[in-house]
């Protein structure tokens, strides 16, 4: 068998293998290495294998620790103390009319308060049942609202319905250990034109949120005298319902009585608890008169549907007790709280002991109110001083102590999230339609407030500020507690933390700053610097948030968040988080957006961080390097100077070229049309977009102007004083409409049920801004001085004349005003940033 031979290269022959030679060990070898290469293959498989899981638990472990953060609270020591809102440590404080979602109601400033509160009931009307407690403005009451209110010790209330008007009054009094004392006063009236004098039926309530206890008293059988009651915040305490008499020392009314001992699942729930427990057996019999069945409290048996889907509650109830009055106008009531470690009490807070406590807490607030804003003093009427010390006390009662968990979403959380739970303090806006925080909104009512009492806004820019998670995020909407939840559409529960809101509470601390630099002894404001110091690490945080998160597509340019995606729907996407909602920006959402009135936040931003850090001694270099590149007014032109709109502009992916059409369903012949669906209305693009400045002139225009970023010699300030004051733009009789009379969008519904919001009402906080700019710009000297100046008188005495005016025409200070005709719509009562007239009507800016 012949045998491979090897191949010389060198062309010489091999010589001839001797016989005790071993074979050659080639092929073995060739095998070995074959061997080696699988095992490295493999090895190599094994460790990328390795490599893909540690990858993937790692990313796990990121993705969790990022879904984490959330609902992580910032790390620094917070601003308010634990405690801080506590009996012992905010004994004045403590009780008050933190309820602004019901006409009248007390609670605590505690977690879980015991809560007070009033219906009211029309007896012998055509409605069954026409029950009157939360804040609704299908109510149609003529007027609701506080008349006085220090924010502390006392408020004065007047309810007018529709042929009768309530005055509720309550006094504090001080001592013991949980708050102190409380009286209640209800005066009903009946109106001149009323054809009979009305039966209506009074029913006062104490209500435990899931702690503490209640026991009723009840004497000549359906008579409930009085309360008795524990909690962990009050001790021991007493709640006393006097008997209806016709005024002050007078003898008592007939009156009729009933009362409802029940638990309840939740406070949100107590309407319908006494709606479902009214009976029509009762008998109203007055000495003289005829006897007629009336609507009263009976018993409570919670409805039972069957194949209900719904799980039960299983929230822990707790007490709840109410006492029901019916009686004939005129008439007045008092309830009386006490507190069982108030000893040495003097005399009980009732009757004429009321009534002088109650005339000198008045004289006291007309002394601070003139005092503070110098009304008077500058001629205003009796009439123009009562409406501004209503829409202050609407503001001071519109206060509310909230507690609760948000519900709150990130992009690493499948599914929405409990924040932690948390306190807030703040103002709200409306009490019948917003009755619960709203960031932006409450940098304006400090504003306001900061005037009269600067712990209040203290404390509630505190509260806010507490409420930062570890990324700098404060979730811009507060809905806290079921109450609160209870108002609010589902869809607007969940918070998404890459979403902003105008960081407004800057405003109220450059006012904080003044007072203190102005009056440094002065003992209101001598508290504000500690309040900084602890304030600064999250305030820091918080503005680096918007810094890093709200970046745009150029250097120092900012763009907002969380713009509507579904561009099918809707004419203009809407920007919530800017807070102006339906204000046209760019047709076509992109990250290639630039937002003009954030870049001017940031700007007053950064310079009040400056500020704050010089106070402290903190370094403030970059947040001066910061204001002084997003104040220069040639890089603001070149980011957002329109030439074609002669005014400043939004940038982004735009067209004009939009309409709302109806959809078209095609629907096959024969079949039924209500089988398919509902034509809608669509947008039509009949021009694609391009990118480009959104030439919409209105408040998103003036932002460099409103937050005085523009130098006073700036020739970009000739152009906004002339649109401003062109009637056929943005000026009107009674303030500055929110977008020019002349642009397309004007006055266009977003969708078929959107109708227009800030697309040509008029709104106060803006025009308030346009007021304090022109005012600046107004004692600056420059080539515009006079111009804005006399823009100035002219603008202020309309937007005052116009919301004054609305009030007594209506009973009401609104959320926005019609720019055709100056009548107040939207929301109301809205004395939240509308009450800010006050602050024109004294000219403190």
């Amino acid at each position: 068998m012949g045998r491979q031979r090897k191949r010389v290269v060198t062309g010489e022959a091999a010589p001839p293998p001797r016989i005790d030679e071993k074979p050659t060990a080639f092929p073995r070898k060739e095998k070995k290495n074959k061997v080696d290469i699988g095992k490295v293959f493999i090895n190599i498989s094994i460790g990328l294998c390795i490599f893909s899981l540690i990858w993937f638990f790692y990313a796990l472990y990121m993705r969790s620790s990022l879904s984490k953060r959330v609902i992580t609270l910032h790390p620094s020591h917070p601003v308010l103390d634990a405690n801080s809102s506590n009996a012992k440590v905010s004994t004045e404080r403590f009780w008050g009319s933190y309820r602004p979602q019901v006409y009248f109601g007390m609670k605590t400033r505690s977690p879980r308060s015991i809560i007070t509160g009033m219906m009211w009931m029309r007896q012998f009307s055509d409605m069954d049942v026409n029950l009157r407690h939360t804040c609704e403005q299908g109510d149609r009451l003529q007027g609701y609202g506080w008349m006085m209110h220090d924010g502390i010790t006392f408020g004065v209330q007047e309810i007018r319905d529709n042929d009768f008007t309530l005055t509720t009054e309550f006094v504090k009094r001080m001592g013991g250990g949980h708050g102190g004392d409380w009286t209640w006063r209800i005066t009903a009236k009946q109106h001149s034109s009323a054809p009979q004098a009305p039966v209506i039926s009074l029913m006062f309530y104490a209500a435990a949120d899931t702690q503490g206890s209640l026991e009723a008293h009840v004497e000549d059988r359906s008579r409930l005298a009085s309360i008795t009651g524990f909690s962990e915040e009050l001790g021991n305490f007493k709640i006393s319902f006097r008997k209806p008499v016709t005024g002050e020392s007078s003898s008592a009314k007939y009156a009729s009585y009933n009362y409802l001992q029940t638990v309840s699942p939740g406070l949100e729930k107590l309407s319908d608890i006494v709606k479902q427990s009214l009976n029509r057996r009762f008998v109203y019999s007055p000495p003289s008169g005829e006897k007629r069945h009336y609507i009263a409290v009976d018993t409570y048996k919670p409805p039972h549907h069957q194949n209900q889907q719904k799980p039960a509650d299983t929230r822990k109830e707790g007490a709840f007790v109410l006492h029901q009055v019916t009686v004939q106008m005129p008439f007045q009531i008092e309830v009386l709280f006490e507190s069982g470690s108030f000893h040495s009490r003097p005399n009980q807070l009732v009757g004429s002991v009321m009534t002088q406590e109650l005339e000198r807490r008045k004289a006291e607030f007309d002394s601070k109110f003139e005092k503070t804003f110098g009304l008077e003093s500058k001629g205003y009427s009796q009439a123009h001083v009562k409406f501004g010390k209503a829409a202050l006390s609407n503001m001071l009662g519109g206060m509310g102590y909230f507690h609760g968990q948000s519900v709150v979403q990130s992009v690493y959380n499948e599914y929405p999230l409990l924040y932690p739970e948390g306190a807030l303090f703040t103002a709200v806006p409306s009490r019948s339609f917003f009755p619960r925080g709203f960031l932006w909104d409450e940098g304006f009512h400090q504003l306001l407030l900061s005037k009269w009492d600067p712990q209040v806004t203290r404390e509630s820019i505190a509260h806010w500020i507490d409420l930062i998670n570890m990324e700098g995020w404060i979730p811009r909407e507060q809905i806290l507690g079921d109450e609160a939840r209870s108002k609010v559409p589902a869809e607007f529960v969940v918070q998404r933390n890459e979403n902003a809101n105008p960081p407004t509470l800057f405003l109220a601390l450059q006012k904080l700053i003044e007072q203190l630099n102005s009056n440094p002894e002065k003992a209101t404001s001598q508290p504000t610097l500690p309040f900084l110091r602890r304030l600064f690490p999250r305030l820091k945080t918080w503005f680096e948030w918007y810094n890093t998160t709200q970046t745009g597509p150029l250097p120092n340019s900012y763009r907002w968040r969380g713009r509507d995606k579904d561009t099918n729907l809707f004419l203009n996407p809407k920007t919530l988080t800017s807070g102006l909602d339906d204000y046209p920006r760019a047709s076509h959402p992109s990250a290639e957006e630039r937002h003009v009135d954030l870049h001017c936040w940031m700007a007053l931003s950064s310079g009040i961080m400056a500020s704050i850090a010089r106070l402290l001694g903190e370094p403030h270099q970059d947040y001066e390097l910061t204001h002084h590149v997003l104040s220069d007014n040639d890089k603001l032109n070149e980011l957002h100077w329109s030439d074609q709109l002669n005014a400043f502009s939004d940038f982004g992916n735009h067209t004009q070229a939009v309409s709302l059409q109806q959809e078209k369903v095609y629907v096959p012949p024969g079949q039924p049309r209500h089988q398919f669906p509902v034509a809608r209305l669509v947008r039509s693009v009949r021009r694609a977009p391009k990118l480009q400045f959104v030439n919409a002139l209105g408040y998103v225009s003036l932002f460099p102007f409103l937050l005085q970023i523009l130098t006073p010699d700036s020739p970009k300030l000739e152009h906004i004083l002339r649109d401003m004051r062109d009637s056929n733009k943005l000026w009107t009789p009674y303030g500055l409409r929110s977008i020019s009379k002349s642009d397309p969008m004007y006055m266009k519904r977003n969708t078929e049920h959107d109708a227009p919001y800030w697309r040509g009402p008029i709104w106060i906080n803006i025009n308030y801004l346009a007021v304090r700019a022109l005012h600046h710009y107004s004692n600056t000297e420059g080539p515009y001085q006079e111009i804005a100046a006399a823009l100035y008188e002219e603008l202020r005495t309309n937007i005052i004349n116009n919301v004054y005016r609305q009030y007594v025409e209506t009973g009401y200070i609104w959320e926005q005003y019609n720019d055709g005709t100056g009548r107040g719509q939207g929301s109301h009562p809205f004395t939240g940033w509308s009450s800010l007239t006050v602050l024109m009507m004294a000219e403190q800016y």
